[in-house]
């Protein structure tokens, strides 16, 4: 090993940090903890069955091309599908605006590569979504955090810092949102509070990044319009992705934007990749044709439903007062909120002695804030398992008020 290793590092390594979540899932792989804490797709909800047959018809029709290298922006069928798909929703594109990335992340990454220098303003919500702002923060970039209200993230909030930034002659690169179902406070945005802030990253000339990983996962309530709809400009960036409504693995997701963006995140992936694996986008745009996609989809909302319903009665039942949490109307998560003198953190080395687990909130805070926070996946878990585990986060967390109390 050379002297002084850590010298050599680039500044970009410096600013890396290993996921607290993904760290935090090593410790819960024993088979008798209840894990609450990855944002994982239920095993159960994968069309394994379906797949065995697409993956023969898929190599028996194209098996060389799917082998083979493609090419950067990726394969032209399912980029046409998703673009049909996007047109049910108002959107209106061509294969210049839609790339092929290897999952969101990568999405998250390469933008975050295109875009940013250090020292360059991110704005995000408070709490925001950990992989995203690990992806900023590996850039050098600063972020500022939003507060949410139950319509979203707060706009009179997000004002004043864009006032504040445009009079010391700084612009954010762009405001990072998630709309539906935001991971992890649980939140929906409605329709006038996404046109409120598309009409200020308008009136101050700044991007807004849409990350929609889960909104076809909709439990009840109206769909709101996708900010990337409501813009006539472009001033929108759109994160899709199949990791929740298809399967993870196969690490397929896509980026749609202004085909300038489009060609530049081409030339950033391929200096990541090249390109994501051919056959697998072969795979995914034979199962959205084959009329599988659709009724999975369902069957995923169902299940999901009955899990957030299962635990929520749970809380309802078990959790002592002073506890309180958000009841989201889709997607894998809700966010609890504990006693103000209550840490997280602490919370969860005692939880884990009782075989349960969760993420501490801090985590998603861009200023360390929210420690009596925590979030909650509902998706990962059986029915039976979601039950016990809300008993026993419940029974650590009266134990700890009962400590407290003296």
């Amino acid at each position: 090993m050379i002297n002084d290793l850590h010298s050599r590092f680039s500044d970009i390594a410096g600013h890396m940090k290993r996921s607290a979540i993904r760290e935090l899932l090593k410790l819960t792989q024993q088979p008798d903890i209840i894990s609450f804490a990855g944002g994982l797709p239920s095993p159960e909800s994968f069309p394994v069955k379906e797949l065995e047959g697409i993956m023969v018809k898929v190599l028996q029709e194209s098996g060389p091309q799917s082998l083979q290298y493609g090419t950067t922006e990726g394969d032209v069928r399912l980029r046409k599908l998703l673009i049909e798909r996007y047109r049910k929703e108002g959107l209106d594109l061509s294969l210049e605006n839609l790339v092929i990335s290897t999952a969101s992340q990568q999405g998250l990454d390469l933008i975050s590569k295109i875009f940013l220098n250090p020292g360059d303003v991110v704005i995000c919500g408070s709490p925001s979504y950990l992989g995203g702002i690990s992806a900023f923060n590996s850039y050098g970039a600063r972020l500022i955090g939003i507060p949410f209200d139950r319509d979203g993230m707060r706009t009179d909030e997000l004002f004043s810092v864009l006032k504040e930034l445009k009079e010391n002659g700084k612009t954010p690169k762009f405001i990072y949102v998630i709309p539906d179902f935001q991971n992890p406070a649980g939140i929906t945005a409605t329709g006038a509070r996404r046109k409120e802030i598309l009409e200020l990253a308008h009136e101050f000339d700044t991007l807004i990044l849409e990350d929609s990983p889960y909104r076809e996962i909709r439990f009840e309530g109206e769909p709101q319009p996708m900010m990337q709809a409501l813009d006539d400009s472009w001033h929108v960036i759109t994160l899709g992705t199949f990791s929740k409504i298809f399967v993870p693995g196969f690490r397929i997701g896509w980026v749609v934007a202004h085909k300038d963006i489009i060609d530049k995140f081409v030339m950033a992936k391929q200096t990541a990749d090249l390109c994501t694996p051919v056959f697998l986008q072969k795979v995914a745009a034979e199962y959205l044709v084959s009329g599988h996609f659709e009724k999975n989809l369902r069957k995923i909302v169902d299940s999901y439903r009955e899990k957030r319903d299962l635990m929520i009665d749970g809380f309802r039942k078990y959790m002592p007062e002073g506890v309180t949490w958000t009841e989201p109307e889709g997607g894998l998560f809700l966010f609890m909120e504990l006693p103000s003198w209550m840490k997280a953190e602490k919370l969860l080395r005692k939880a884990i002695i009782h075989k349960v687990a969760f993420v501490a909130g801090n985590v998603f805070f861009s200023d360390n804030g929210g420690q009596n926070t925590i979030r909650i996946n509902f998706s990962y878990a059986s029915k039976e398992e979601n039950i016990e585990g809300v008993q026993r986060l419940a029974e650590v967390i009266r134990e700890e008020m009962e400590h407290h109390r003296g």
